[in-house]
């Protein structure tokens, strides 16, 4: 069946470090587009970046500076890497598959 599992459920970093947060996926892939949210405790999921078929990249518009996305397909997972962590980083980090 179709589906997606984080890695590592938190991490710990200190200001200033970059930190790779892993979302590890299964099925037909190839179909389907996989999203990175942030959430706060108080807010509503906040779209940071979209990874599709053809290794496709999208940005939030506008892009919150310091996140990328990118695809592994050998080991069906996408990474998203935040440069130079701040405490005002921390946040629920999640990811999440939208057919296309």
């Amino acid at each position: 069946g179709e589906g997606i599992a984080p890695l590592s459920s938190s991490k710990l970093v200190t200001n200033g470090d970059s930190i790779t947060l892993t979302c590890n996926y299964n099925g037909s892939y190839r179909s389907d587009s996989l999203l990175w949210y942030r959430q706060y405790s108080s807010s509503k999921p906040e779209f940071l970046f979209l990874v599709s078929e053809s290794n496709l990249e999208q940005p939030a518009d506008p892009p919150i500076p310091g996140v990328s996305a990118k695809i592994n397909e050998e080991k069906n997972r996408v990474d998203l890497e935040i440069s130079s962590t701040l405490v005002s980083d921390s946040a629920m980090y999640y990811c999440a598959l939208k057919p296309t």
